[in-house]
């Protein structure tokens, strides 16, 4: 495809194995900080697995064992290039913003803190270290989790505890994190990737316009009302059962055989 920045494959590892896009940051000099050129590499990404119908989760990783972002490059907000960070679709990175439809899993080992901590927050799921810690220390230098952070804390988390993290600045442990709903799966930092792709993997036999749309409704939980929420599902599940997959599905489990997804 045309338009594929040069930072692909660079700052930004790009793989797809078995319907599942592994996306893997990779500035290990700088921590995985973003700058311009990760953040139009993961909107390039972001992008590309949305058009890509062999795509039906993304894992989105680290190259580095002890952080898996630090967040924004300071060095090139210090530079005057704030504005790179970004992209117009994708907000912070590419990502926090982008309107995707397809599942997202953050696999996280070390510190996920910032910016850093924005990423999995963008993301749909979480697996995370056992030594992993996640926080929004921007209040401790003056500066705004710009990122969606400040929002997307409180809708995972406990109310009190979401605004003592935005408050304090203070980072917690994943072992908390994961007591209180933020982690889905918690394990030792090099069995992350391959919990993931375990994931990746549930979620990618299924029927992957069912899962989308079943996505695009249970995403709008806390954004809607339930009026919204009855309209948007019953708009979803006319498209879904009105599918060659909702035929297929059914078919299979009466064939006693793997259902062949179109996802159509």
């Amino acid at each position: 495809m045309s338009g594929k920045p040069e930072s692909v494959g660079n700052e930004v590892l790009y793989e797809v194995k078995d319907h599942v896009a592994l996306i893997t940051l990779n500035r290990p000099d700088k921590r995985n900080a973003v700058n311009g050129a990760v953040a139009s590499a993961l909107g390039w990404i972001c992008g590309e697995t949305e058009r890509d119908d062999d795509v039906r989760v993304c894992i989105l990783t680290s190259s580095l064992e002890s952080t898996f972002c630090a967040g924004a490059d300071l060095a090139e907000i210090s530079k005057g290039n704030a504005r790179a960070l970004s992209t117009k679709e994708g907000g912070f990175a590419g990502l926090v913003k982008y309107p995707r439809t397809k599942p997202w899993i953050a696999a996280v080992r070390g510190n996920a803190l910032a910016g850093g901590c924005e990423l999995p927050l963008s993301c749909d799921m979480i697996v995370a270290a056992d030594n992993s810690r996640f926080g929004l220390p921007e209040v401790k230098r003056g500066i705004f989790a710009g990122g969606g952070g400040v929002f997307r804390l409180p809708r995972a988390l406990p109310r009190n505890i979401a605004l003592e993290i935005v408050a304090t600045g203070d980072p917690l442990p994943a072992e908390r994190l994961y007591q209180l709903g933020l982690i889905n799966h918690m394990v030792p930092s090099d069995q992350v990737l391959g919990e993931a792709h375990a994931l990746a993997a549930q979620i990618s036999v299924n029927a992957p316009l069912a899962v989308r749309k079943s996505l695009e409704v249970a995403r709008q939980a806390y954004d809607g009302t339930e009026e919204d929420l009855w309209k948007a599902s019953n708009e979803a599940a006319a498209i879904v059962f009105s599918s060659e997959d909702a035929q297929e599905g059914p078919r299979a489990f009466l064939e006693k055989r793997a259902p062949v997804w179109k996802g159509r």
